[in-house]
C-alpha cells in the first residue's frame, strides 16, 4: 500500500493548528499555555516573560502568593485583575531595561527583590520582566551567588535564556555581585524550601 505523504502531512498540520488554536484537547482536557521563558528556579520559586491573559490558566496551576515584576511600566488592569480574583501580591521593582552597555543596573534594587524572593511566606511566587531575560536573569543569577554557585554556572543559566542577547554588563553586575549580606541562608541546592 502507498500512501499518500502530502495528504497525510497536511493533515497532522491541520489537526495541530485545530488544536493549537483551542483551549481544549481532543479529550476536552484543558490545555496550558506556559509564559515565555517559563522555568522553575527553585522549589516555589519560578521565572518567565511578562504573562498575558493566554497564561492565566497555567499560572493558576502555580497556586502562587506573589509575582515580582522588574519593569517601571504599570502592571495592565486585565493583569491586576488576575491577580485580585486569585490573592496573589505584586512586588515591583522598576528596573529600566536597557542595551546601553556602560548602563548600571541598581544594586539595592536587586538586593530588595531578593528579599522578597527570599522570604517563603511570598512562596510560591513567580519573578519576571517583559522576557524573561536580562533583568530577570540578573536576580535569579544573584540568588545563584547567594545559593553559592559558582560562575561558570550562573553564567550558563543566564545565557540559556538570553541566548544571543547576553549582555556583558549582565554577567559583570552578577560576577561583582557581593552576596556576603545574606550569610544566614542555607547553602542547600534548594536554600528557599522552608525549615
Amino acid at each position: 500500500m502507498k500512501l499518500d505523504h502530502k495528504q497525510h502531512d497536511i493533515e497532522i498540520v491541520q489537526s495541530i493548528t485545530n488544536l493549537s488554536s483551542d483551549k481544549f484537547d481532543s479529550n476536552e482536557e484543558e490545555l496550558y499555555t506556559p509564559p515565555l521563558n517559563f522555568s522553575m528556579v527553585d522549589n516555589g520559586v519560578f521565572r518567565s516573560g511578562f504573562p498575558d491573559t493566554a497564561n492565566f490558566s497555567f499560572i493558576k496551576t502555580l497556586g502562587l502568593r506573589s509575582i515580582v515584576y522588574l519593569c517601571p511600566e504599570p502592571y495592565p488592569d486585565h493583569n491586576v485583575e488576575f491577580l485580585k480574583a486569585n490573592r496573589i501580591h505584586l512586588f515591583q521593582f522598576g528596573i529600566e531595561g536597557t542595551k546601553e552597555p556602560f548602563v548600571n543596573i541598581p544594586e539595592i534594587t536587586i538586593r530588595e527583590a531578593l528579599q522578597v524572593v527570599l522570604d517563603v511566606n511570598n512562596h510560591p511566587l513567580l519573578i519576571h520582566c517583559k522576557r524573561g531575560k536580562h533583568r530577570t536573569g540578573c536576580l535569579v543569577g544573584c540568588l545563584r551567588k547567594i545559593e553559592r554557585w559558582c560562575l561558570t554556572s550562573i553564567f550558563e543559566e543566564y545565557q540559556r535564556f538570553a541566548a544571543a542577547k547576553a549582555r556583558i554588563s549582565d554577567q559583570r553586575f552578577m560576577e561583582v555581585f557581593d552576596a556576603s549580606g545574606f550569610k544566614d541562608i542555607p547553602t542547600s541546592p534548594c536554600s528557599c524550601i522552608k525549615r
